[in-house]
């Protein structure tokens, strides 16, 4: 999920760069009007943008030779949909590569795409797909989450698929080779993803019941149960 600093091509670089960045004005509208509209929800922004940071921010071997990290970003595309988390994303992003060496500059568009666009709209879909066949609500928090997490490094596969082509089997046969590598670690970091994801909703929801209702994440009948 973290391309590592000029891992890939400057066409793609800037092109990736190209994509995420409406996504990114977006968001930060969307956030300045929630914010101006509801201020006492800043502290739930600010509570998804440190499990963003603190769970990607983890850095873990792979048994294939890479590295694999969890995302983060379901826990704030449930809380205040996709498009909050494209800014939030970016922010979480930028700070890894300039402070830990997680990802890149120049691959910055890209990241943002995989792991604050692509995964953020994943887990929103997913949660009110569950939430619409009436899934109980911690594991519909569960699958947002940890689906979210595979469907960024599936997106990652493919950006690096479409760089580096196999010189035999083209695109379908890179990503497939990419998307093994990440797969080994991914399966149960995503799971794990998605349990801490559930432990964080329960806890918001013993202290910050009523803001998550009034925000429709949650109803009256999960609160008291």
């Amino acid at each position: 999920m973290h391309i590592m600093e000029g891992f890939l091509p400057v066409k793609h670089a800037i092109g990736w760069s190209i994509v995420a960045a409406p996504f990114v004005g977006y968001g930060l509208h969307s956030i300045n009007k929630r914010v101006k509209e509801n201020p006492e929800q800043r502290m739930l922004l600010g509570v998804a943008a440190a499990f963003t940071f603190v769970l990607s921010a983890l850095k873990l071997p792979s048994v294939t030779g890479s590295c694999s990290h969890p995302t983060g970003t379901g826990l704030g595309a449930i809380l205040f949909g996709p498009a909050a988390m494209a800014p939030i994303g970016a922010v979480v992003l930028l700070f890894q590569a300039m402070l830990l060496a997680h990802g890149g500059l120049t691959t910055l568009g890209a990241n943002i795409f995989s792991m604050a666009v692509v995964g953020p709209c994943a887990a929103a879909v997913i949660f009110r797909c569950a939430k619409s066949i009436r899934l109980p609500f911690s594991l519909s928090i569960f699958c947002a989450a940890s689906l979210a997490d595979l469907i960024t490094y599936v997106t990652t596969s493919a950006q690096l698929a479409l760089a580096f082509p196999d010189p035999s089997g083209g695109f379908a046969a890179s990503f497939v080779k990419f998307a093994g590598v990440f797969a080994l670690t991914q399966l149960p970091l995503a799971v794990i993803e998605g349990l801490l994801t559930v432990v964080v909703m329960n806890s918001l929801i013993r202290f910050n019941a009523r803001e998550l209702q009034e925000m429709k994440v949650t109803t009256a009948q999960v609160v008291q149960a």
